[in-house]
């Protein structure tokens, strides 16, 4: 039985400097936990993450894109309306071999 549960991250109207705030700590957070990842796997194992390159790659793009939002948002008196839902499943684990 699969069990779902929704909860709302972020919900609101911002300000642009606000509304950078809360974004570009939302994007930092996870860059710093896929930095740490790597920088981890490097340590104990000597290997190498390409999902966490690859979703820092993804962020930073990301973080440039709402950088330019934010800037029109501010030369053109605008606010930004952000809303962002988290979504968890609770779903059977998916054996590898290294479970067997």
């Amino acid at each position: 039985m699969k069990k779902e549960y929704q909860f709302k991250l972020v919900e609101g109207q911002f300000a642009p400097s606000e509304a950078g705030k809360v974004l570009f700590s939302l994007i930092n957070s996870k860059i710093n936990y896929h930095n740490l990842e790597i920088f981890s796997n490097q340590i104990r194992f000597d290997e190498e993450i390409p999902h966490s390159k690859i979703r820092i790659k993804t962020l930073l793009e990301a973080s440039e894109y709402i950088k330019e939002l934010i800037k029109e948002a501010s030369s053109t008196d605008m606010e930004l309306k952000i809303g962002s839902v988290i979504q968890i499943v609770l779903t059977p684990k998916i054996k590898t071999e290294m479970d067997v």
